[in-house]
């Protein structure tokens, strides 16, 4: 009898509508197999601008280290989870969307943070992804005891990157650089109010019959990724592979408001020579 009620209760986890959380949209308006499908719909996002990072980050990533496609690479899982849990609500589908995320930016922490602001304890990179393995290991598993206050934890990080991005750009004047911060923060900026909106004023946008906004969120928080890693890799190949002369291009073209960022490495075996 134990082993009937573990196996219910596990297969409850993978249940349609099993998780704590329902956003905005209307459940079951477009598909009867599909519980919020602007949401499902709008993840895939995910999957068209992920493969073109890890194509314009790869002469970077080459140089700097390989490890950098893996952020990307979990971009992907990022948005096959997100379409899992909006298509089904479940509660596996919403650790695993969170749970990704954590681990994308857990990526982030360990191969980008700037050694200048680590703290006093630690002395080499090395160490610090270790630290930051350890702490994202530890959030992994206090995750499960409160569900509902993951994606609160998850902002406060991304909060911390902009705080730590700020620091950094006291010290800039490269105007393109400045620009990309800007657009980055931007938007991350837009992205959050998107998810606050649908968060707490659903009934708000219900009357006005438009419930689209974490869809929106999917779509702006991908490209605020995009240009927010960039920028946080450019700054690192400042540092720690200041030979190569990184530089800042957009793709499709450098002459576009919009576009997306990636890093171009300017130097030659003559400049390694010289650093």
């Amino acid at each position: 009898m134990g082993g009937f009620y573990s196996s219910e209760k596990m297969t409850g986890l993978f249940a349609y509508e099993s998780s704590d959380l329902d956003w905005c949209e209307d459940n079951y308006r477009h598909s009867e197999h599909i519980v919020e499908y602007f949401n499902t719909m709008s993840s895939l996002f995910f999957f068209v601008i992920s493969p073109i990072m890890l194509y314009l980050l790869h002469p970077y990533a080459r140089e700097r280290n390989l490890a950098v496609h893996l952020v990307w690479i979990m971009m992907i899982f990022v948005g096959l989870f997100s379409a899992y849990f909006h298509m089904t609500l479940s509660f596996m589908g919403q650790m695993l969307d969170e749970l990704s995320i954590l681990w994308v930016l857990g990526l982030c922490y360990g191969l980008w943070f700037p050694r200048r602001l680590y703290p006093s304890f630690i002395k080499d990179r090395t160490t610090f992804s270790r630290l930051v393995m350890m702490i994202t290991v530890v959030t992994t598993l206090c995750s499960f005891v409160k569900p509902t206050a993951n994606a609160y934890l998850l902002n406060c990080f991304a909060l911390h990157i902009i705080y730590s991005l700020g620091l950094e750009m006291r010290i800039c004047t490269d105007q393109k650089v400045l620009r990309l911060c800007w657009a980055a923060v931007g938007l991350w900026v837009l992205a959050i109010s998107c998810w606050i909106s649908d968060r707490f004023g659903c009934s708000f946008w219900q009357k006005l019959n438009f419930c689209y906004l974490h869809g929106i969120w999917h779509i702006l928080i991908v490209m605020a990724v995009a240009y927010a890693s960039t920028l946080i890799a450019y700054l690192d190949a400042i540092y720690e592979i200041p030979y190569s002369l990184p530089g800042l291009q957009y793709w499709p073209s450098d002459n576009w408001v919009l576009g997306l960022p990636y890093i171009v490495l300017k130097g030659t075996t003559k400049t390694r020579k010289i650093f």
